[in-house]
């Protein structure tokens, strides 16, 4: 191969075989090499971030015990004894009438739960030294079967749960000022929401009135999504172009939240969710969810879901304490309060007496909401306007050592055997706002039989199925064979109906 003394020696011929090299279009020989050449490395970092929450904290909980076949666990619950309440005392050489025992039968059905996903074979070949796109599929279904069974846990409703019946008819109002609502005659239509219609509802997608699975086969089934039956409607008149509407409802046995449609006969549409049993609109939304076809059926219980905790409250004859707040104003409602200059909030005190009254019990722990826990701080705070200030200063972090922010974790419940006890606070990632769920983790009976007063039965625990291939994808399930029983509801304690604000 010969070689070049000098650039004079380079030929036009030379020149254009350089440019040859290089092709038609490419980058001139005569370019230095950039970073945006090209000719960089690929910085990737192996196996792909999970970036989401799973908070499963009753889950984790509650132990979980196998079954022993059939389609439900069942047992036999002794409510009461001497339920005449014959008096101890007997004359000489006498004895006494028989005292009556109440026994309840009781059961919980089995239900099966889980989700489906796949990986087609191209993206497993395409994670090839990246990710194994299997394994991530697998670990994903686990954790999302997981978050579903935590909102099971909290508000399963089956079909031997409650039923929200029909939504009573509202009660409108309207002012003439603070508002852009037009003078017209408008309908107010409400719908009641279960846990489960809350958390599938929003304002921008709707309130779903049933839905539908497809499966991978292309066959389908349906769901109740937990709603009520709509109510009727309530006309109200407006006059001027700065009208407000408001409207109340009696509060619904179970209902987490109400759906509020509002228009003209016939063209009623979503304005608001609340999680109170009224509202108030400045203004009219009329490109929302139209009520007009929809909520004409009970769709409130769904018969694929073991009940939670909020059914077993609220289902009829339920033992558990219910502390509902009055409806208050329209769109303000009642908010926690503090009358005792004592740092105690008046309706957790109704709520923990009726535990010591009827049960001789004490609740251990509270789950609140984010909205909740912030409330409950500020009522403690402002203690009826004598403010409980708690000062933590460290000595050696000088002038600036004060840390601002106050949490109250813990509740001092003065209705106790022994003296009182303090209740754990958590916020709870499936708690609605407006929505208290306290519960006693222990009865304090004696020899109660009562090992785990709530738990997770199980004929067949979290397994994974890798199905068939019918198609160039690996398709995959994760489910759990579970339901959970809960032998003494009278454990549970909910005050609901809060507003936001203290």
């Amino acid at each position: 191969m010969n070689t070049i003394a000098d650039l004079s020696e380079l030929s036009e011929t030379t020149v254009n075989a350089f440019r040859g090299i290089y092709g038609r279009g490419a980058l001139p020989f005569y370019k230095g090499i950039l970073q945006s050449t090209g000719l960089v490395a690929y910085d990737l970092q192996p196996v792909a971030k999970s970036l989401f929450p799973v908070i499963t904290p009753l889950r984790n909980r509650l132990p979980r015990v196998p079954g022993n076949g059939d389609t439900a666990t069942r047992w036999a619950a002794v409510t009461a004894i001497n339920t005449t309440k014959l008096r101890g005392g007997i004359p000489e050489g006498a004895r006494n009438g028989f005292i009556s025992t109440t026994v309840q039968q009781k059961l919980s059905a089995y239900k099966t739960i889980g989700l489906d996903d796949f990986v087609s074979f191209e993206a497993q070949n395409a994670g090839q030294g990246f990710d194994n796109v299997r394994s991530r599929m697998a670990q994903n279904l686990l954790w999302a079967t997981m978050i579903q069974e935590e909102k099971i846990i909290w508000g399963g409703n089956s079909d031997a749960g409650f039923l929200l019946g029909t939504t009573p008819t509202p009660v409108p109002a309207t002012a003439t000022t603070g508002g852009t609502i037009a003078a017209a005659t408008y309908n107010v239509i409400c719908v009641a929401l279960t846990h489960a219609g809350w958390d599938a509802s929003t304002v921008a997608a709707g309130v779903p009135d049933v839905q539908t699975v497809t499966q991978p086969d292309g066959s389908t089934y349906t769901y109740n999504p937990g709603t009520a039956i709509k109510s009727a409607a309530a006309s109200q008149i407006t006059t001027g172009a700065t009208s407000t509407i408001s409207a109340t409802v009696t509060a619904v046995p179970g209902a987490m939240a109400y759906a509020w449609y509002v228009g003209t006969a016939g063209n009623e549409k979503l304005q608001q969710i609340t999680t109170i049993n009224s509202f108030i609109m400045l203004s009219l939304n009329v490109s929302n969810q139209a009520c007009a076809a929809l909520f004409t059926v009970d769709r409130s219980q769904n018969s694929l879901e073991f009940d939670g905790f909020m059914t077993h409250a609220f289902r009829s004859g339920s033992p558990s304490i219910i502390n509902t707040l009055a409806t208050g104003v329209a769109g303000t409602g009642t908010k926690l309060t503090c009358s005792n200059n004592d740092a105690s909030i008046d309706q957790f005190e109704t709520v923990l007496k009726s535990y010591w009254d009827n049960y001789r019990i004490a609740p251990n722990v509270m789950y609140v909401s984010a909205q909740e826990i912030k409330n409950i701080t500020t009522v403690i705070l402002k203690n009826n306007g004598s403010p409980v200030i708690r000062l933590n200063a460290d000595a050696m972090a000088g002038a600036n050592g004060i840390t601002g922010g106050s949490l109250v974790g813990t509740y001092l419940n003065r209705y106790a055997s022994g003296g009182g006890t303090l209740i754990r606070l958590e916020i709870h990632p499936n708690a609605a706002p407006g929505t208290v769920l306290f519960h006693c983790d222990r009865i304090p009976y004696p020899i109660n039989q009562v090992p785990n007063i709530v738990e997770m039965h199980y004929r067949q625990d979290y397994y994974q199925l890798e199905w068939p291939l019918v198609k160039r994808r690996y398709e995959s399930g994760v489910y759990a064979d579970i339901t959970m029983p809960h032998y003494f509801p009278g454990a549970i304690g909910i005050v609901t109906n809060i507003t936001d604000g203290a």
